[in-house]
């Protein structure tokens, strides 16, 4: 596998043309390879951008979580803990660093916006048998600093099953599955940088163990898809009973 971050030019809060960077900064889509796009740029693109100073921080986080906690922690700092698009993450993905003014919200639908560039590419580039994934930066608990994690994708398989397979002593998998799409984020994410690096774009090569695809990724087994509803999730004994707040 051979990660390569994309040095482009800057895309401008509050709206900026992503293809036309994408165009002017990779001559070459290989088969076989992924697109990793930070979903700050995707953001920028769609017109996901707030003036910093037309409203409260704490307010468009309320505004954008499907549900929040507002926590105090020591020193009278406070966070506030989203559920956002299934995903357990802090300020609802809002951000507002590298944004020159604005708050930059996540992509409405990352999923179709990964699909849209994806077809934006097969016209533009000729290409048929490659993936696009939309990244954001995450963190885990008890672990400091950040880690890329996807928030959407299109064209290859996200999980490899292993159940049913024998591991090295013959015992089958029950449970075993490889996340092969945060995985790559990750690893796109680490190469991207998080500071001034100008390099939103990774184009990741030589994926010998992705399994392409030009149709949404659909489970044909139980218990294989990418996002787990929360009453299934191993984590939720934890978070059921915290005092889950909704802005209606």
């Amino acid at each position: 596998m051979i990660v390569k971050p994309i040095k482009t030019r800057i895309l401008k809060p509050p709206q900026d043309d992503l293809p036309q960077v994408i165009k002017s900064s990779i001559k070459k889509i290989p088969e076989h390879s992924v697109l990793v796009i930070a979903s700050k740029v995707v953001s920028i693109w769609e017109g996901r951008c707030i003036p910093r100073n037309s409203i409260e921080k704490q307010k468009l986080i309320e505004q954008e979580a499907d549900k929040f906690l507002v926590w105090s922690y020591p020193k009278h700092t406070r966070a506030t803990h989203t559920l956002k698009n299934n995903l357990l993450i802090r300020s609802a993905g809002i951000d507002e660093s590298n944004a020159h003014g604005f708050y930059i919200l996540w992509p409405i639908n990352a999923y179709k916006s990964a699909r849209k560039i994806y077809d934006w590419i097969r016209k533009e580039y000729g290409a048929k048998n490659f993936g696009v994934i939309i990244v954001d930066s995450h963190s885990i608990p008890l672990r400091r600093g950040t880690f890329g994690i996807s928030l959407g994708y299109f064209g290859f398989n996200p999980i490899y099953d292993y159940r049913g397979q024998k591991d090295l002593f013959g015992k089958r998998f029950r449970f075993t599955q490889a996340n092969i799409v945060d995985g790559l984020a990750a690893a796109a994410k680490l190469a991207m940088g998080e500071g001034a690096e100008k390099t939103p774009l990774c184009l990741i090569t030589k994926l010998d163990f992705v399994q392409f695809a030009n149709k949404a990724f659909k489970p044909r087994k139980r218990y294989s898809s990418l996002e787990v509803p929360l009453s299934e999730d191993i984590f939720f004994p934890l978070i059921k009973n915290l005092p889950w707040k909704k802005n209606h």
